[in-house]
């Protein structure tokens, strides 16, 4: 029993204790020091010009993957364990990278506040998935008011359209609707007044402030910027998938699952 061949069955053929331990005649203990004993190999990866998909993940409230990955070859860069998600670490992380070498051609992130704009110089893309994810918060993903269906079905076309159309046909539906948004209650304890329609107005103003980020992809045709994250989106639900199999883990030992995953090379499907 090989521990190298061991891991593999482990984190590749998806082989739980229980399974090896029946397979090779012995306990699930002796299968656990066997496996703690596999060193995961570092891997160099050589400073090249990259985009880099920035994203984080998480198992449960405080246990966290922070991962940088390059939109070019498909390779992952760089990753800290979080717990909790911050501007500050995302900065670090590029700041990391462009000290190891790598030309930062442009980034790829979520819309966390402030963060968008932090890096300047360097073309950022906006998820478009994240915005639209964003906008079905606000106005929900059924809504019942005829200017949020609207809304719903103009946010929808985002990832499929070019910027003049979408802009245009956001300012269409403004001008149409301003006068609605505007709509104010009065609290008859108080006596003062507040939008009735907060959650619309604040769906539009999410989409009109980023509006900046979210066609970076086509501002900078050349370049080749994916509009979304999903890249690194599926990869997480893959590593989530297969670590699904292996409930129980101590953290340590959680770790250096993610760790070999994350080193594995990817085979991308075009």
């Amino acid at each position: 029993m090989q521990v190298d061949s061991l891991w593999d069955e482990y984190t590749r053929g998806k082989q739980t204790y229980l399974q090896l331990s029946q397979k090779y005649g012995c306990s699930k203990r002796t299968i656990q020091r066997k496996l703690d004993l596999h060193q995961v190999k570092d891997v160099e990866i050589t400073p090249k010009k990259v985009i880099v998909l920035m994203d984080t993940t998480y198992w449960g409230r405080s246990f966290g993957l922070m991962l940088f990955k390059d939109a070019y070859s498909k390779e992952n860069l760089l990753w800290y364990y979080v717990k909790s998600e911050t501007n500050a670490l995302y900065i670090k992380g590029i700041n990391e990278l462009k000290s190891k070498g790598f030309e930062i051609v442009a980034i790829v992130c979520d819309g966390r506040k402030g963060l968008v704009g932090t890096f300047k110089g360097i073309p950022v893309q906006l998820c478009q998935f994240h915005q639209v994810a964003a906008i079905r918060r606000y106005i929900t993903k059924n809504p019942k008011m005829l200017a949020s269906i609207e809304l719903k079905t103009h946010v929808a076309m985002l990832k499929n359209t070019d910027k003049e159309s979408f802009e245009g046909g956001l300012n269409m539906w403004f001008i149409k609707w301003e006068s609605f948004l505007n709509e104010r209650t009065i609290n008859n304890e108080t006596g003062k007044s507040h939008f009735t329609h907060k959650r619309l107005r604040s769906a539009y103003r999410s989409l009109n402030t980023n509006m900046t980020w979210l066609f970076t992809w086509y501002d900078n045709y050349d370049l080749n910027i994916p509009n979304t994250t999903n890249m690194i989106d599926g990869h997480f639900s893959d590593l989530k998938n297969k670590l699904r199999n292996h409930n129980g883990l101590t953290k340590q030992r959680k770790i250096k699952f993610i760790n070999e995953f994350l080193k594995a090379k990817i085979d991308v499907q075009e």
